[in-house]
């Protein structure tokens, strides 16, 4: 499989996108002025500790509390009583986990953790794990054994957890990145005694090099860079910790992501329809509760066995679903509604399928097995907005609600308020509505116009404004002037 990674940065934003291949997978944007604080370190003073909800509120100088659940606060071995752990007007160090969305301030940690290349520190917990996608049981023996020579000699220092990426890495890398981490967290300790609670103590790295360290690899064919200073902090980042990859780095040409097409993959995403390669789809809603993903054979009714028709279509659509997931960046609850399969091999293999797809993804997941109604249902790990927040806002013509009155049902609307000024009296009336509202009351919806025109003592008057939203119409009183 070509991977590949496109960064183009200039000075209103930066995006970096993943693509797997040939295809966009992932996509990162952060707008300047607009950083996410997922990573960044506070000191923070604690406002409320609520044992009922088993969770404090902490004051990080933001306008909105942070949110610290118990099990952030203390670990979720133990599961203590929050009242035991915080109390109000303590202050500590914590770590932002989730941006704050939809009015919300953001989740939060006293559990730190400091990324490397390699390994990540965890300042609050000595122990040393290796990461899980590491299977060579040698390879994990000998990293934590080079992890635990490193920390020789002292049990003050913090524990770690070796990343996926120290995977055959010489040791003296593991251990001086271990001893750099270390350090930085020894200046934040410092750094924080220093300032009065609430207060920033450090932010997290620019959303490039953030991607690189957890991303950028040997696994990789390609870097491609547009921008300047994007490229200058990518190349002194990997020139210091792995100088071996600069060489899979290229600047470019400006027009980078219009030349792959990011873009158009991008629009494609934030719609509700997402094709499939035999003529199917998707139909993905998001919801206040879950993701639903329902899967449609559309065109695609096959040559003679339906059995096997649907077997293609499914394993179509759970690595598609997959890609969507992954690019939407959709988490919580999600539901795939998959056509119904009556042959139990065939639903293992997309199953597997979807396993398959699914190791792909970085973000923390649960899976269910498919069950008796076709569904698979995973939850998946959230840490900041996702796609459709980012890019887009809420429709002031349907409020949310993705769907718009018909001109039908505006005409009526209409009618009724004009027949309620006929009930008062008025004589004659001027209204403007929307153009297409015009166009169907001199057409399908003539009779309500007729009927209208038979209600006052003069015509009523109507006129198209192309500046009102298409659900509002104004009726004003000729002779008074007086609107609604």
């Amino acid at each position: 499989m070509n991977r590949e990674l496109l960064v183009e940065s200039d000075v209103l934003q930066t995006r970096v996108a993943l693509l797997e291949s040939g295809q966009l997978v992932e996509l990162f944007l952060e707008r300047r002025g607009r950083r996410g604080l997922v990573g960044s370190l506070f000191k923070g003073r604690v406002r409320r500790v609520l044992p009922g909800m088993r969770a404090a509120f902490v004051d990080l100088g933001l306008g909105r509390d942070g949110y610290l659940w118990a099990d952030d606060a203390g670990g979720a071995e133990t599961a203590p009583a929050i009242d035991r752990l915080l109390r109000r007007g303590q202050d500590l160090i914590v770590q932002v986990t989730k941006d704050g969305l939809a009015g919300k301030g953001v989740r939060i940690t006293s559990q730190v953790t400091l990324p490397g290349r390699y390994l990540v520190l965890t300042p609050t917990a000595d122990r040393v794990g290796i990461s899980r996608r590491i299977e060579d049981p040698d390879e994990r023996d000998r990293l934590r054994r080079l992890v635990l020579a490193g920390r020789a000699g002292s049990v003050a220092l913090p524990g770690c957890i070796v990343r996926t990426a120290a995977a055959g890495v010489a040791g003296e890398q593991i251990q001086e990145e271990y001893a750099e981490l270390a350090a930085t967290w020894r200046r934040i300790e410092e750094r924080s005694a220093a300032v009065a609670a609430p207060a920033l103590v450090q932010r997290e790295d620019e959303l490039d090099v953030r991607v690189i360290r957890d991303l950028f690899s040997a696994d990789f064919d390609s870097l491609l860079v547009d921008g300047a200073d994007a490229y200058r902090r990518i190349a002194e980042y990997l020139g210091g910790v792995q100088p071996e990859l600069l060489e899979r780095v290229e600047r470019t040409r400006r027009g980078l992501f219009e030349r792959y097409r990011i873009d158009e993959a991008v629009e494609a995403a934030l719609r509700s329809r997402a094709p499939l390669p035999s003529g199917g789809c998707l139909v993905i809603n998001q919801t206040e509760a879950l993701v639903a993903v329902d899967v449609n054979t559309g065109r695609d009714v096959g040559a003679a066995d339906f059995d096997e028709t649907v077997l293609r279509t499914n394993l179509e659509a759970v690595a598609e679903a997959v890609r969507q997931i992954r690019l939407r960046d959709l988490s919580g609850i999600l539901v795939i509604d998959l056509i119904d399969m009556e042959r139990e091999d065939h639903r293992e293999r997309v199953f597997a399928r979807l396993e398959e797809e699914l190791e792909k993804d970085r973000a923390r997941h649960r899976v269910l097995e498919i069950s008796e109604f076709g569904l698979v249902q995973l939850t998946r790990r959230r840490s900041h907005a996702n796609l459709e927040t980012l890019l887009t806002r809420e429709c002031p013509t349907c409020g949310g609600g993705g769907r718009i009155k018909s001109v039908a049902t505006i005409c009526l609307e209409l009618r009724r308020t004009c027949l309620a000024r006929a009930g008062r009296g008025v004589r004659q009336l001027a209204v403007r509505v929307h153009p297409e509202v015009l166009d169907g009351l001199r057409g399908a919806e003539s009779a309500v116009l007729d009927g209208l025109q038979g209600a006052f003592e003069a015509p009523v008057l109507v006129q198209a404004d192309p500046e009102l939203q298409r659900e509002r119409f104004v009726v004003a009183d000729v002779q008074t002037g007086d609107r609604s």
